[in-house]
């Protein structure tokens, strides 16, 4: 890849002696005289790297760069000065000046010093990648659901997410998937190029949690040699997302409570106020209003993080997710494990149907990956499902419908076709009415399903 420079200096000799270093270097050169032309360009061509002189005619090197920050406030610029010049050089690096170089200097400083603007150029590329591979892994299109309760608290979410300063309480069981909401979130905020940081607040213990999360400075306690950055330093301009909040102690609630109040704390063992601009994210599995009764959460703090709570879930309240997020995850892991699993089996997507996943999404994922690692590829059956799904004695919590009861003896009947035509209606409706994936887990030719669905609309003779 070719980087462009641009390359502003008013004295002839100097400007061809750059140019012609640098165009060794395999460097495209723009080069121009003034400040006035050097923005024209700059807007026009919108270097890589900009390298300008103080002391120019007209408009002055620093009120260039401060016009060319303005423009774009990511613009890499190198000053080049005269050694008299270096307080106005001084001037420009607090505007926001890559570095300065000054004159006169060796072509290999001025080389290095093009390259290490290269290499930073390259590292914000690379970080730029990697964010728009998260925003598509988590973006939250990519969330399976058919569940109106779920639809409708994604909507509140991608509302919460715009509004980036706004804290967020995500509640559920483990394992329904809090984690990926809190990315999901960061990433379709105005804070996504930032850094999101995670903390597992059950993880630590109350000492080690207070220094990750505020950090400290040297000598606060025996092993602090030198000073530590904590979480809410690290995450500046970003998102800090706190899992596991109800499991946090009462005196790192209370100064928890002060960064989201004044947006300020104090490192461990010292002195100096610090402020930050984060925005925070909590989840938790614990029921925080019953906490907040028993004296284990601070109330003040409590409604300081309920400012848009969103509750995901179980699974088992959202039976008609089930089936798709299966098909979904067998995607994926096909991709993954290089498999050719194509769906399950009429059985098998009763018995999933009907367990009750304890462990939420997390369980399915694990069942999914672990099934098409053992078992023969093409559609997962029954048997080769685990033993506790198998066995398990749990019933649909939605039953079939049934007709009224029979005169004479009372007892409820179903027709074997009413049993079919409901069983299709289901598995219709966790495929999201795709006939090709509904006919894979009936077990039947889609075209026998579409017979099927034609006889279902004829009138009983």
């Amino acid at each position: 890849m070719s980087y462009s420079i641009l390359i502003c200096d008013d004295e002839e000799l100097t400007l061809r002696t750059i140019s012609r270093g640098l165009r060794e270097e395999g460097f495209e050169l723009f080069t121009v005289h003034s400040g006035e032309d050097a923005l024209k360009l700059f807007a026009e061509e919108n270097p890589d790297v900009t390298l300008l002189d103080i002391v120019l005619p007209g408009i002055d090197g620093v009120e260039t760069l401060r016009r060319m920050k303005e423009t774009n406030p990511a613009a890499i610029v190198v000053m080049m000065s005269a050694y008299q010049m270096v307080e106005r050089a001084v001037e420009a690096m607090k505007l926001g000046a890559f570095d300065y170089l000054v004159k006169p200097f060796h072509l290999r400083d001025l080389t290095a010093t093009v390259n290490r603007a290269i290499e930073v150029l390259a590292l914000r590329v690379r970080v730029l990648d990697t964010v728009q591979s998260a925003k598509g892994r988590y973006d939250f299109g990519r969330v399976v659901t058919q569940n109106p309760a779920t639809m409708k608290m994604l909507e509140v979410a991608r509302k919460a997410a715009e509004a980036d300063h706004t804290t967020i309480l995500l509640q559920g069981e483990s394992g329904t998937g809090k984690g990926v909401f809190a990315r999901a979130i960061h990433y379709a905020s105005p804070r996504a190029s930032m850094p999101l940081l995670e903390l597992n607040c059950a993880a630590l213990p109350d000492t080690l949690l207070e220094s990750e999360l505020f950090g400290y400075e040297a000598g606060a306690f025996t092993d602090a040699r030198r000073r530590k950055e904590g979480l809410l330093e690290r995450a500046h301009g970003g998102t800090l997302f706190l899992d596991e909040i109800g499991n946090m102690s009462l005196s790192v609630q209370a100064k928890l409570l002060r960064v989201l109040e004044e947006g300020t704390f104090i490192r461990l063992g010292g002195t100096r106020v610090i402020k930050v601009d984060v925005r925070l994210i909590a989840a938790t599995n614990l029921n925080l209003k019953e906490a907040v009764g028993s004296g284990q959460f601070r109330e003040d703090l409590y409604y300081r993080l309920n400012v848009v709570p969103l509750f995901l879930a179980p699974l088992r309240e959202r039976r008609e997710d089930i089936l798709p997020l299966a098909l979904e995850m067998m995607q994926q892991f096909n991709l993954e494990l290089k498999k050719k699993f194509t769906g399950l089996t009429p059985a098998a997507a009763e018995l999933m149907r009907n367990y009750s996943w304890p462990g939420n999404i997390r369980e399915l994922k694990n069942v999914i990956e672990r099934t098409m690692i053992l078992a023969p590829e093409g559609d997962i059956d029954a048997g080769s499902l685990p033993e506790e799904i198998r066995t398990s004695s749990r019933q649909v919590s939605e039953p079939l419908p049934v007709p009224a009861p029979a005169p004479g003896n009372g007892q409820p009947l179903i027709t074997l076709r009413e049993l079919e035509a409901s069983y299709i209606d289901q598995v219709l409706v966790a495929t999201g009415n795709n006939k090709t994936q509904a006919a894979h887990i009936l077990g039947i030719h889609p075209t026998s399903l579409l017979r099927r669905l034609k006889r279902q609309d004829a009138p009983e003779k």
